[in-house]
């Protein structure tokens, strides 16, 4: 019996790793149109920011967008222990974001979903960005 690979998987990864990069570059970057490009735009979307109650709706998500990024704070992720997954048309990305804020340093336990969407420049969009702070005590 032969076994080949699945190259859609594999090309569906790498669609899922370049929108990710994206997501992560634009928020340096403070580039809402990207990060707009990256979500979908619907009701069913749902962020939780570290720290924040979880918004529901791409125009609450939206809305954070321009406030987080209208902020003079200037953030550069450091992203370790990523790990992606794909099934059908859903794909998840769990990853160690280590946010570097000057001389500061936090690491905030990210998951990001993604769903097939042919129409977005990326052919994938995020309905899911769930953030929580790592406390050093925790697991150390």
């Amino acid at each position: 019996m032969c076994h080949r690979k699945d190259v859609s998987s594999e090309r569906d990864i790498e669609a899922v790793v370049a929108i990710n990069a994206a997501y992560y570059d634009a928020f340096e970057r403070r580039d809402f149109d990207v990060i707009s490009d990256v979500w979908e735009h619907s009701d069913r979307v749902l962020c939780t920011h570290p720290g924040w109650s979880t918004l529901r709706g791409w125009a609450a998500v939206s809305a954070s967008w321009v406030a987080l990024l209208s902020n003079a704070q200037r953030l550069q992720f450091i992203l370790t222990n990523e790990r992606i997954g794909v099934a059908g048309d859903a794909a998840w990305v769990s990853v160690d974001e280590n946010v570097m804020d000057g001389p500061d340093a936090s690491t905030v336990a990210a998951l990001n979903v993604y769903v097939r969407a042919p129409a977005s420049v990326f052919g994938w969009a995020m309905v899911v960005h769930q953030g929580s702070l790592v406390h050093a005590s925790v697991g150390g």
